[in-house]
């Protein structure tokens, strides 16, 4: 099996991609790059089995009604998000809420925070993808997933809090972090990668996203309830890993 990782940002700078090969019980970091435009993504997504993008997939369903509403002047449709309570359903998806009562992490709004754009790029891709290779469910059931390193990160018991950024202390934190991933997944050979994922976090990222991505392949993270199915669909679904990092390479 091979999996690719995409840590994916607005512009292809500072777009990170990760693939890794599985084999009898190791895996291997075969391709490590940044900068990476959208073609160098959809070509990588056609030879490796699963891809964990590190990027919301889809927006909150409740955002549509209501941009349309505005757009036409139909008030119901806009009154109907009234209060911080309304609007908190246009910022946020289902699968946001449910990452924040499993880990405590908030992830950005795609809607309202600086992912809007990157969104709106994977957005793109995703159409690119799908007209080479056919449309990928934004529930994760198909060759695609949506994923968050940082709540992978902390439910692998690593400390992924303060290594993003290009300070002293930030570099310091990634090279722990760095160090620890590596005491607890023995079975990973980084190929001589080592130092230049302890230069970038972007290319950190999108090896967590890798590694979730073999979660996602082995069925081994959470999925979305009866009630949360159906908004998956459309919404996206962040897949939170359910076994360690050890289990991976099983």
């Amino acid at each position: 099996m091979k999996t690719l990782g995409v840590d994916l940002a607005a512009a292809t700078k500072k777009t990170a991609v990760a693939v890794i090969e599985w084999s009898g019980g190791a895996a291997k970091l075969v391709h490590l790059e940044l900068d990476v435009d959208d073609q160098g993504i959809v070509d990588l997504f056609g030879t490796c089995d699963m891809a964990g993008v590190d990027c919301p997939v889809g927006w909150p369903d409740a955002l549509v009604p209501f941009l349309t509403g505005h757009a036409a002047f139909d008030a119901g449709p806009v009154l109907a998000h009234d209060g911080i309570a309304g609007r908190r359903l246009l910022a946020y998806r289902d699968t946001d809420r449910f990452v924040t009562a499993r880990t405590g992490l908030i992830p950005l709004s795609v809607s309202a925070d600086r992912l809007a754009h990157p969104a709106m790029r994977c957005a793109v891709i995703q159409a690119k993808v799908a007209a080479l290779h056919g449309p990928h469910a934004r529930d994760g059931s198909g060759r695609l997933a949506e994923v968050y390193p940082a709540a992978s990160l902390k439910i692998w018991g690593l400390n992924g809090r303060g290594y993003k950024g290009r300070g002293i202390p930030e570099a310091e934190r990634l090279g722990v972090l760095l160090d620890a991933l590596r005491s607890q997944a023995p079975w990973l050979d980084l190929a001589g990668y080592g130092d230049k994922l302890a230069g970038s976090d972007d290319l950190f990222d999108a090896v967590v996203a890798s590694l979730t991505a073999r979660a996602v392949a082995r069925r081994r993270t959470l999925l979305p309830g009866e009630t949360q199915a159906a908004a998956a669909l459309t919404e996206g679904w962040i897949h939170l890993p359910a076994c360690s990092l050890e289990e991976l390479a099983d």
